[in-house]
């Protein structure tokens, strides 16, 4: 199964070290693909340093892409941690 969606970066600093620890450790235990696409950057979303490498600013859209068998449990996972600003 195949999931796409965009979410749009709340904190204040964008995605920098702290969000994107928390994405990658979410994303350990998950047995699908997961993937951010921004300014026709895509980008493995379980490593710390490509999610830096996007340099994702505040009120920006990031597409998140997830493919495998618990594709729609990882999307809701994220979705939720992009929304509550990764406890910021």
């Amino acid at each position: 199964m195949k999931i796409t969606c965009k979410v749009k970066i709340k904190n204040a600093l964008g995605l920098h070290a702290r969000p994107a620890t928390m994405i990658a450790r979410l994303l350990q235990s998950s047995k699908c693909a997961v993937s951010f696409t921004y300014k026709n950057e895509t980008i493995n979303a379980k490593s710390i340093m490509s999610i830096l490498m996007l340099a994702a600013r505040k009120n920006t859209l990031v597409t998140i892409t997830a493919e495998g068998v618990d594709a729609e449990e990882t999307l809701d996972k994220l979705k939720d941690a992009f929304d509550k600003k990764f406890g910021e």
